[in-house]
């Protein structure tokens, strides 16, 4: 009974990062969209005076805010994650309920995302091959979430692995799961993929 309950908990708590994911995607877009601030771009010119494209009160307003969804996506994740792996000890110690919880545990384990999307270079590969800003990364070739791994040198790695050839990549964008097919290679640009990551 512990793990049903445990089990409806968790799916709640991906239900809620999931509205936050939203939030902050929205967040995301509004800030970094054409000749937007971004997420960190300074707010005065380069005379030092403050922008007058931009509204800096709500520009402030909306970092600040999503610097508290990011906290608060952190707080849930985390319990998501001992939430996971006390499932996954239970089924261990219960095998008579294996066949019923064993790949609802795996699907939760499979739909983490583990990285967004934070920056895309103009004509990068990443462009051209579809993925956008805020996504979330579910799976990249064979990197997928796992505790307490480095999965942005994971993910640097399997690009490197893979140049120039078709990476199967799984991501979350507001909310839906999609896949798309990366292809590392060199571009004028840095890097293979010409885009950065943030560890969610």
């Amino acid at each position: 009974m512990v793990g049903a309950n445990l089990k409806a908990e968790t799916m709640k708590l991906m239900d809620k990062r999931s509205a936050l994911e939203t939030e902050m995607n929205v967040i995301i877009e509004r800030l970094c969209q054409p000749g937007g601030p971004g997420l960190s771009g300074n707010l005065v010119d380069s005379e030092g005076f403050p922008r007058s494209d931009i509204d800096i009160p709500v520009v402030r307003a909306e970092r600040h805010r999503l610097a508290e969804l990011r906290n608060d996506h952190k707080e849930i994740t985390e319990k998501i994650d001992e939430n996971i792996q006390v499932l996954h000890s239970s089924r261990l110690a219960t095998k008579r309920f294996r066949d019923s919880s064993s790949s609802m545990d795996v699907d939760m384990m499979a739909s983490i995302p583990f990285a967004v999307v934070d920056e895309i270079a103009d004509a990068s590969p990443t462009a051209e091959d579809g993925l956008q800003l805020g996504d979330q990364l579910v799976k990249f070739g064979a990197v997928e979430y796992q505790v307490g791994e480095n999965l942005l040198q994971k993910l640097a790695s399997e690009a490197q692995a893979n140049q120039g050839h078709a990476v199967p990549v799984i991501v979350m964008r507001q909310g839906a799961p999609i896949n798309l097919s990366l292809t590392p290679r060199v571009w004028p640009g840095r890097g293979l993929l010409g885009c950065s990551f943030r560890v969610l």
